[in-house]
């Protein structure tokens, strides 16, 4: 059958099982458009920025674990996608942006909303590449989709000009079949047991999980892992929910802004056995400082972070689920009753909720135990993103979406509209600050058109927390450029898209109000007044190691 590359780029994504894009249409990729109409399986959402495509994609794909869409036309419709697309790469989310490009021939003259869209793409992608020819489609689609899914997932990008787009398709053109990703790394036997044997004569060891884990879809195992080696857990940013919060071995998040417990504790172990996480600097503080007498067992399925930041003394590079899966018929169960007990005493020594911030915490857990447990928790980045953290009762890991490594502001919005899309039966709890909300406000427009279940709390100090806290404490002018000497008024802005929005008038709203906002289906925002005054505590300076955190 003949048919346009557009018309096959259709096709080819509906067999691949697509049933969502998130876009704005504009001329060069009118052609694409023009055959997505006539899709009887894929829907198109449409959002007001072409940023916002990129994250509601990286919201279904965060959601579901498959590859998430976008689309975009040519020009500024891809450096607007490029900050989205970023965000994925440094947190490893499978999501593919489709841009159109200049007629070929136009190519190179500087014409109308022409870029050299693979080149600003390379640097932020596991792959990118652009259609020269309507034959070379179903290749370079199925190497997008395969690089997409495999070993570290990540983003991919294709670029197609508008005349290839229109280009028919030779009737011999081989259908390839595309991937679902390549089979996932083994490790060997001999290293195996060397990190079994490792885990084993530890007196103190210490699990650190990573994002990696959520990934490799290996949490449940290492739950068994620490359960049956009777080990602590500290957790990322990106991993918290591994172990729910409460959870016995949970010694919570580490980091610039992790308990004081969880710091002490790893000032002790004497072996670290890290799980698909890469040593990163908010994570570590001062890496010289970080576990400097512990004995380093570090898995992860991308070779290139062994070794990057912190040298390990067993290196693996495999899957985790295989890692894992592998690992625990080599381990019997075992007590450590003397390091459990030094680690309870350190917990008390250092408690959870020894100088945090009363009002943003009593709030925070008043939501949690409102919400239904199969409720989908997204966070913005700033002051909040840290309290949720801190505070919110996490109990999986899938169902906790943030932005970890590239930390973008405007995030939390789009995110979760696009988990909302992929997981329609659960409410989608959006956690924001006013600063992060502002980077994408126009997305509420988004929301109220598609109905989608997603609950945006904004907690607003009329301020860019985080960045005012930085400065009171680090620096010699404190607010400058981070204090909003304007209020908004995001009540009757959400209403004037069409959103059903409250004001708690404090941080102290009753659990009944948020059982009802929680259960009551479609989008709904609610302000949530927060004193400039409180900080994210405890923190750790920058540069400085654990044990020089502020507050707490």
């Amino acid at each position: 059958m003949s048919m346009t590359c557009a018309e096959l780029l259709v096709t080819l994504l509906e067999r691949q099982g697509v049933r969502l894009v998130a876009g704005i249409p504009g001329g060069t990729i009118l052609p694409i458009y023009d055959a997505l109409a006539r899709s009887t399986q894929i829907r198109h959402l449409l959002v007001r920025h072409e940023q916002a495509a990129g994250f509601v994609a990286q919201g279904y794909a965060r959601a579901t674990g498959g590859v998430g869409v976008c689309l975009a036309s040519s020009g500024p419709g891809a450096t607007n996608l490029l900050t989205a697309v970023a965000d994925a790469k440094r947190d490893s989310i499978p999501i593919l942006a489709i841009t159109g490009q200049v007629p070929r021939a136009m190519i190179g003259t500087d014409a109308f909303q022409e870029v050299d869209t693979c080149a600003l793409a390379r640097v932020v992608t596991k792959f990118s590449a652009q259609v020269r020819c309507a034959d070379d489609l179903p290749g370079i689609l199925a190497t997008a989709f395969s690089e997409a899914l495999s070993g570290r997932p990540g983003p991919v990008w294709i670029d197609i000009p508008k005349d290839v787009q229109t280009e028919r398709v030779s009737a011999g053109v081989k259908w390839l079949k595309i991937a679902s990703g390549t089979a996932p790394i083994a490790p060997a036997d001999t290293i195996l047991r060397a990190a079994a044997e490792a885990i084993a004569e530890a007196q103190r060891p210490v699990l650190y999980l990573g994002g990696g884990l959520v990934h490799a879809k290996a949490a449940p195992l290492a739950r068994i892992l620490a359960e049956r080696q009777d080990i602590p857990a500290v957790m990322t940013l990106m991993a918290l929910g591994t172990l729910p919060k409460g959870h016995p071995l949970s010694l919570g998040m580490l980091g610039m802004h992790g308990s004081r417990a969880s710091h002490a504790v790893l000032r002790e172990t004497d072996l670290l056995v890290v799980l698909g996480a890469r040593f990163d600097d908010r994570a570590t503080g001062r890496i010289a400082d970080f576990c400097p007498q512990a004995k380093v067992v570090h898995v992860d399925i991308d070779a290139r972070e062994l070794g990057k930041l912190r040298t390990p003394d067993i290196a693996i590079a495999a899957d985790l689920g295989c890692f894992l899966a592998a690992l625990l018929p080599l381990l019997e169960s075992r007590r450590r009753p003397l390091w459990r007990a030094r680690v309870t005493a350190l917990q008390a020594t250092y408690p959870d909720k020894d100088g945090g911030p009363a009002a943003p915490r009593a709030f925070l857990e008043e939501v949690g135990r409102a919400a239904p447990p199969e409720a989908i928790v997204v966070s913005d980045v700033g002051q909040h993103q840290m309290w949720v953290a801190q505070y919110y009762p996490l109990s999986d890991e899938r169902r906790w979406l943030t932005s970890g490594g590239l930390g973008t502001m405007g995030f939390g919005l789009p995110v979760a509209i696009g988990a909302a899309q992929a997981r329609p039966e659960v409410p989608v709890i959006c956690f924001t600050g006013d600063g992060g909300l502002l980077m994408n406000i126009q997305e509420l427009a988004t929301a109220a058109e598609a109905d989608v279940n997603v609950k945006v709390i904004v907690l607003d100090n009329q301020s860019l927390g985080l960045v005012a806290q930085q400065q009171a404490l680090f620096y010699a002018s404190p607010g400058f450029g981070s204090r909003f000497e304007q209020a908004a008024d995001y009540v009757t802005v959400a209403r004037g898209f069409g959103i059903p929005a409250f004001d708690t008038g404090d941080a102290g709203a009753g659990r009944d109000f948020w059982s009802d906002i929680l259960t009551t289906p479609g989008p709904c925002l609610v302000r949530v007044p927060v004193d400039a005054r409180e900080q994210a505590l405890p923190i750790v300076p920058p540069g400085a190691a654990h044990w020089q955190a502020i507050g707490g």
